[in-house]
């Protein structure tokens, strides 16, 4: 907030005019033109067995999609997207494709380009949004049976969808007032412009037979035996609600926060211009998180923004394309520093003292030299954490998150579980789409069995 407090401590809101905000968060990566999307769709060698649909977490058939874009089909080649990714259209504008599919592309092997898989995807998706026309997919016959849907990110919304195609009744619990999870709350505003997020749900939404409560959580609103109580079925898509602590003192102080809350305030803003934004920022962390609030300090008037990592830059969780991203922005990257203490003042952050650190046999040390960064405003992204008491004991956890085989089933009888609140994954939003969308055609298995019938 833009307190007095704040303002004397070098954090404020309207650092720039009016026209700089529309243009340092308007859309980062442009979509390709028709002419665009024509040539990249030719460079495409259609391969059969093609390693970038493998790489797909969501196995899109992607040689399909393009060469269906090529022949000017772009509904044909939003329904091969949708049919695999029904969040196929912001998993186009958030997916690392520069780590998975694209990596895959075999123009890799010849050329140093790849095909443009995620922005032909956007192209195909954007399309079909724009003149959806007749509905894209049908529900089945009604089932009878009602499943419950606990949170409404990419987990939660994929299985949702599932379940509802396949005409069971579901009803979706989201603990914040929209849903989306991550997509909504979590991501860089340069990344999904023009309430997108939004208008993907709505689409989703549309296949029917899916009831939304919002403002409903776990363990306050609901339990998770009320619930199996009244429904057939259940499915956690509860994400991670924790955040992880610099495990040094952090003092009550204006200006020190978390990156998560940081971000989800850009983007519910109305208006930038009344976000307070320190003049010199420290990142902790190395992710994506840390990148989109860095990136977004200096959009919203930081002069200097660094980010501070531990480690060296092959072991930020942040891609390579997303560090270059932040330095082309003005972000400087510090590797090998590890926070020592948040230094504050009259109530108010003044910096951070680091302890230089290295790799010695293995282990990550400390070499016993320290330095200081001034800032007033010190952004917390070291991590999120799996918070178990909502769902309760009886669900068996493994590394702090809830276990499930394969196809999503925990340890209790008629519970899944997908997402990041699932051990074992990446925390890609394309990886949580498809533990929806496997654990819905798990769950639709289990409804539909003799056994379950009788019952």
């Amino acid at each position: 907030m833009d307190t007095p407090a704040s303002r004397a401590c070098g954090i404020h809101a309207a650092r720039l005019n009016l026209a700089d905000y529309a243009a340092n968060f308007s859309d980062a990566h442009p979509p390709l033109t028709r002419p665009q999307a024509l040539i990249e769709a030719e460079r495409c060698y259609y391969c059969y067995d093609a390693p970038c649909a493998t790489a797909c977490p969501t196995g899109i058939d992607i040689p399909s999609f393009i060469h269906r874009i090529a022949q000017n089909n772009n509904r044909g080649a939003a329904r091969a997207i949708l049919e695999a990714n029904p969040l196929g259209g912001m998993c186009a504008r958030v997916c690392p494709t520069e780590v998975l599919c694209e990596q895959a592309c075999v123009r890799n092997t010849n050329e140093d380009k790849p095909v443009e898989i995620g922005s032909l995807q956007r192209y195909a998706t954007d399309a079909f949004f724009a003149k959806p026309g007749a509905p894209l997919f049908q529900r089945a016959a009604a089932t009878g049976k009602r499943v419950a849907v606990v949170g409404a990110g990419p987990a939660g919304l994929s299985c949702a969808h599932g379940l509802a195609v396949r005409g069971h009744d579901v009803v979706l619990f989201e603990a914040r007032p929209k849903l989306g999870g991550l997509n909504e709350y979590g991501l860089a505003s340069y990344k999904t412009t023009d309430n997108f997020a939004q208008k993907e749900v709505e689409w989703l939404l549309s296949i029917g037979g899916i009831e939304v409560r919002t403002g409903q959580q776990l363990g306050r609103d609901i339990t998770l035996d009320s619930l199996l109580g009244a429904y057939d079925a259940v499915f956690l898509g509860l994400g991670l609600q924790g955040v992880n602590a610099l495990g040094v003192a952090e003092p009550t102080a204006t200006g020190l926060r978390n990156a998560v809350d940081f971000i989800a305030e850009l983007r519910q803003a109305t208006d930038l211009s009344t976000l307070p934004v320190g003049r010199r920022v420290v990142v902790i962390g190395g992710g994506m998180t840390a990148v989109d609030a860095a990136v977004q300090s200096r959009k919203l008037g930081a002069e200097d923004v660094t980010i501070v990592y531990r480690r060296g830059a092959d072991a930020m969780s942040a891609s390579a394309v997303e560090q270059q991203w932040a330095q082309t922005n003005g972000v400087k990257i510090r590797h090998w520093a590890a926070p020592k203490e948040v230094l504050s003042e009259g109530g108010a952050v003044t910096g951070v003292r680091f302890a230089a650190t290295a790799l010695s046999g293995g282990k990550l040390v400390e070499t016993g030299e320290f330095f200081t960064l001034d800032a007033d405003t010190v952004l917390k992204a070291i991590g999120q954490t799996y918070v178990a008491e909502p769902a309760g004991a009886s669900i068996a956890l493994q590394a702090g998150r809830i276990v499930t085989d394969a196809e999503g089933c925990t340890s209790l009888t008629r519970v899944w579980a997908g997402g990041d609140c699932r051990v074992g994954g990446r925390d890609l939003t394309v990886e949580a789409v498809e533990h929806g969308k496997v654990a819905a055609v798990s769950m639709h298995a289990a409804l539909m069995a003799p056994a379950a019938k009788a019952a």
